[in-house]
């Protein structure tokens, strides 16, 4: 992997030949990536695979026509024919007012410390063993009797971007993360009477990785304590989803305000902003700024500044997520969560994203469900963000008087998502385990459908 310098060279020299050929602006970005995967399965080795890439993206503007191009072809020659490209195709392009470099009054200027390098890299067989022992842990759990594997893996990133205004200083800075994450499959039974469930973990730096003997030990309890599910019949009842599942909630809700969406009309939440999405007490928050955090970024992809801030106070929607783009068609100004990847042009997206927790744990809300759904698992695409309308395959454990009593399986819930925000419940017990966290969530009521 390149140095800082060098990375943001290369970019300036394809800036400059981009405006030599007469793009009026531009911006530039380039990914680097180091990837080592080790896996097991049945305490056999399956192997160790290690890639390094390198990947740019130009994007141009030819008065209010734009194109973007790609390449992993780094040499001067491919790079100064991707300039060429590129400006032929923006003279070319279809005009689009809203897509314009982020304003210079927006561009980080100060970058925030956020920890997210570790400078050690792990051995390919320091992998190995962990995921072995992780495999090992699972297997050794009475009622395991077979694996899908275990896995490690540890990733390195640098993202430099650069941007050239008419007449602006503009944005040039890089930033690197690594990535750290372990994971096994258990499955419990025999025949056609198996069940399966995971664990994993994914941490910035190896000192934050949890023991590899725990997650092993978890994924295998979670799949013995799913052996023998039952059926239960179709009714509306109350539901409660488990951190990781409710974490999905999140997302839908992250899709649903994304401001491309909202910008083409193309969301169920579209007229909800100042308005009450969630139930009273409710919070949502994304933090850009997280230390160490797995969505944590000191600049968006466009290089505006991006901070803290509160998109769901007391279940009042308050804000949408925008890129420059988005913001510009909405006659707003980004709110700093523009993403990039390199075929294509930024859009937005979250970074740490969270429900704050609520005051009560999960037992005490689940104390007066005489009969309801506990689910640690869903599965499908029934999720409609236009409409709202929710439909996922689940599994769980059956809810009787307060407490869990038995696994269940094969069911499908349903409802809308308008319905189960306003009808949502945190519980105390968040954790900071992924970019996207919330505790357990009990939904009022939902459709449940089983035989």
């Amino acid at each position: 992997m390149t140095d800082n310098s060098k990375s943001l060279n290369t970019l300036e020299a394809l800036l400059d030949k981009a405006c030599r050929l007469g793009a009026d602006a531009g911006d530039a970005a380039m990914i680097e990536s180091i990837e080592v995967q080790a896996s097991c399965r049945r305490q056999l080795p399956e192997g160790i695979e290690r890639s390094e890439s390198a990947g740019i993206s130009l994007r141009v503007w030819s008065g209010a026509r734009q194109a973007m191009v790609s390449s992993t072809d780094l040499a001067q020659a491919a790079l100064f024919e991707l300039a060429e490209r590129a400006v032929a195709m923006a003279r070319a392009a279809p005009e689009d007012p809203s897509s314009t470099l982020a304003p210079e009054a927006l561009l980080a200027r100060r970058l925030p410390a956020l920890n997210l390098y570790d400078k050690e890299e792990p051995a390919s067989d320091w992998l190995m063993r962990q995921a072995m022992a992780a495999e090992q842990a699972a297997l050794d759990v009475p009622g395991v009797t077979n694996s899908e594997g275990g896995h490690a893996g540890y990733g390195a990133n640098r993202m430099s971007l650069m941007t050239r205004p008419p007449g602006g200083s503009g944005f040039a800075h890089s930033y690197r993360t690594t990535m750290l994450s372990l994971s096994v499959s258990a499955l419990a039974g025999e025949g056609t009477q198996m069940e399966r469930d995971y664990d994993y973990a994914t941490v910035r730096h190896r000192a934050d990785l949890p023991a590899a003997e725990a997650i092993g030990r978890k994924a295998a309890e979670r799949a013995v304590k799913r052996l023998h599910p039952r059926k239960v019949p179709t009714g509306e009842v109350p539901v409660v989803f488990d951190p990781r599942n409710a974490k999905s909630l999140l997302s839908y809700f992250a899709g649903a305000i994304n401001g491309a969406a909202i910008a083409r009309g193309t969301s169920f939440l579209k007229e909800k902003l100042g308005q009450k999405v969630f139930s009273h007490g409710v919070t949502i928050c994304d933090d850009p700024h997280r230390p160490s955090g797995l969505g944590s970024r000191p600049f968006d992809g466009e290089g505006v500044a991006n901070r803290r801030m509160d998109l769901v106070e007391d279940g009042v929607l308050v804000s949408w997520l925008l890129d420059v783009r988005s913001a510009h068609m909405l006659g707003l100004n980004s709110t700093g969560h523009a993403t990039r990847g390199m075929a294509s042009a930024p859009s937005p997206s979250p970074s740490n994203l969270w429900m704050q927790p609520g005051e009560e744990a999960p037992e005490a809300l689940m104390a007066d469900i005489k009969a309801g759904l506990y689910v640690t698992e869903m599965f499908g695409m029934g999720v409609n963000l236009v409409t709202g309308d929710f439909s996922q395959g689940a599994a769980g454990f059956w809810i009787e008087n307060g407490a869990l009593a038995y696994p269940v399986s094969e069911l499908t819930i349903a409802g809308n998502l308008n319905e189960m925000f306003a009808a949502a419940t945190p519980a105390n017990d968040l954790e900071f385990r992924y970019a996207i966290n919330a505790p357990t969530v009990h939904v009022a009521r939902m459709t449940v459908a089983g035989t």
